[in-house]
């Protein structure tokens, strides 16, 4: 609806109409995948799946590797978190154009990869039980989290915040996929 404004009226005078967010639901809709992508790629390629679990429970592990039944409630709270992050960029109002719209937009593009690289590291480490390229995965997460967050962070401080439990988990992560790959490399 063209009210006699100039199109560069709302950018000039900082605001922008909240027509240029998607709504709650949709923002919710968008987000959750942050949560559900990730819990479903577990559950098709997770140490559930017999297979798996007899692979898993054979691989040499290191002193300092958590409980098995920290990680799923690690990656709950962290995806959670993920997603909340999500919901937030998608409510940020940012006008055509703007630095802010190309920062939001590269925020979402990171937290897209990061969420798909969490369910591809579940493929590889699990599916394909590849440690070296699970490896790889995992320290690949640690810099494109980095990205997205300082991303985020130029859109919304709280949303790039939100982030920093992913890269220190990832950052965890790969030590510890290193240090499994190093205790297994001769099998």
């Amino acid at each position: 609806m063209n009210v006699g404004l100039p199109p560069n009226a709302f950018r000039a005078a900082g605001a922008w109409p909240e027509a240029a967010v998607l709504p709650p639901a949709a923002s919710a809709a968008l987000a959750s995948a942050a949560l559900l992508y990730p819990m479903a790629a577990g559950w098709v390629f997770g140490p559930q799946r017999p297979r798996a679990a007899l692979w898993y429970a054979r691989l040499r592990t290191p002193d300092w590797k958590p409980p098995d039944a920290v990680i799923p409630i690690a990656w709950t709270l962290i995806d959670s978190s993920l997603a909340v992050a999500a919901y937030r960029l998608l409510r940020t109002p940012a006008g055509p154009g703007t630095v802010r719209q190309e920062a939001r937009r590269q925020a979402l593009g990171w937290l897209v990869l990061n969420v798909l690289l969490i369910g591809g590291w579940s493929a590889v480490f699990f599916g394909a039980r590849q440690l070296p390229a699970s490896l790889l995965v995992a320290a690949a997460m640690v810099g494109t989290g980095a990205a997205g967050a300082r991303a985020a962070h130029r859109v919304d401080p709280v949303a790039g915040r939100l982030m920093l439990p992913f890269i220190g988990w990832v950052g965890f992560a790969t030590a510890l996929t290193g240090a499994l790959w190093w205790l297994n490399r001769r099998r």
